[in-house]
C-alpha cells in the first residue's frame, strides 16, 4: 500500500523518487496511459504529493523527461498577441530554446528515440497532441485547423533535424534572425492564408 507524506530523507529523495516513477510509467503506458495516481503508487506517496511538486502531468512529464520548454508558459506569451505573426514568434522560440539548451539537450535524445522506438514515438505524439498542438488548434480561426498545425509542426521538426541533429552547415551557420526571416512566413502562411488544396 502506497504511503502517504514524504519519504524519509527529505524533499529531494520524494522529488526524484517521484521523477523515477514517471519515467518508468511514461515509457511503459505512454503519456495518455500513465496517471498521476500510478505514478504516485510506483514513488510510494500519496497522489497529492505528486501535486505539489509538480502540479499537472504535463508539468511532470516536462520535469521527468528534462525537456528545455514548459507548454503552459511558452504557448500562452506565444499565442497572447494573436495570430499575427505567430510563425515568426514560433521560430525564434524554438532557436531559443535549442540554443540555450546547447549539446546536452535532452530533448534531443528523446526525440531520436522517437524515430527508432515505437514506445518513445507514441509518449512524445501523445504529449505533442494534448499539451502542444491542442491549444494551437483552439487558437487558429481557420478552416483545417488540425492539418494547418501539424504542417507547422512539420517545419518545426524539419528545423530540429536539419540544425542540430544533422548539423546542415548551412542551417547551423545561419543566424536566428535570418532563419526567423526565410521560415517564419511559411508558418504563417500554415496558420493564416487560405489552403489551396485539391478537392477543397
Amino acid at each position: 500500500m502506497p504511503r502517504t507524506g514524504r519519504r524519509p530523507g527529505g524533499g529531494s529523495g520524494t522529488q526524484e523518487a517521484i521523477l523515477d516513477a514517471a519515467r518508468a510509467a511514461f515509457s511503459e503506458s505512454g503519456y495518455d496511459g500513465a496517471t498521476i495516481r500510478g505514478i504516485a503508487g510506483k514513488a510510494g506517496v500519496d497522489p497529492a504529493l505528486v501535486h505539489h511538486y509538480y502540479g499537472t502531468k504535463e508539468q511532470l512529464f516536462v520535469a521527468a523527461m528534462e525537456l528545455p520548454f514548459d507548454p503552459t508558459v511558452i504557448l500562452p506569451a506565444l499565442l497572447e498577441p494573436g495570430l499575427d505573426g505567430l510563425g515568426e514568434r514560433v521560430v525564434r522560440m524554438l532557436l531559443g530554446v535549442w540554443d540555450s539548451a546547447g549539446d546536452n539537450n535532452p530533448f534531443a535524445a528523446l526525440l531520436r528515440s522517437a524515430m527508432t522506438y515505437d514506445r518513445a514515438a507514441t509518449m512524445f505524439r501523445e504529449f505533442a497532441s494534448r499539451a502542444i498542438f491542442a491549444t494551437i488548434v483552439e487558437a487558429i480561426d481557420a478552416d483545417r485547423p488540425e492539418l494547418r498545425t501539424a504542417m507547422v509542426a512539420s517545419q518545426m521538426a524539419g528545423i530540429v533535424m536539419t540544425r542540430y541533429l544533422l548539423k546542415l552547415p548551412a542551417m547551423v551557420q545561419a543566424t536566428p534572425d535570418e532563419l526567423v526571416a526565410g521560415i517564419g512566413p511559411t508558418l504563417q502562411r500554415y496558420l493564416t492564408d487560405p489552403l489551396d488544396l485539391p478537392g477543397g
